[in-house]
């Protein structure tokens, strides 16, 4: 996970981004299935729903193995 920090007009620091990286040990045969997993899970993600109103959330997949 990786984020990136901004700060308010008045000198807050404040969360402006968080980009997530999934790295799952699969194979090729399974990446049709983690694509389209990995399509719908933001909202079903409470995380995800609660922030991404305020903060840019990124993801992505990368396969190990």
């Amino acid at each position: 996970m990786r984020g990136e920090v901004g700060k308010t007009d008045d000198g807050v620091l404040v969360i402006e981004r968080i980009h997530v990286t999934y790295r799952l040990k699969a194979g090729e045969a399974d990446r049709e299935t983690i694509e389209r997993v990995h399509g719908l899970h933001a909202d079903k993600c409470p995380v995800y729903r609660t922030l991404k109103d305020s903060i840019d959330v990124t993801t992505e997949v990368v396969l190990e193995g």
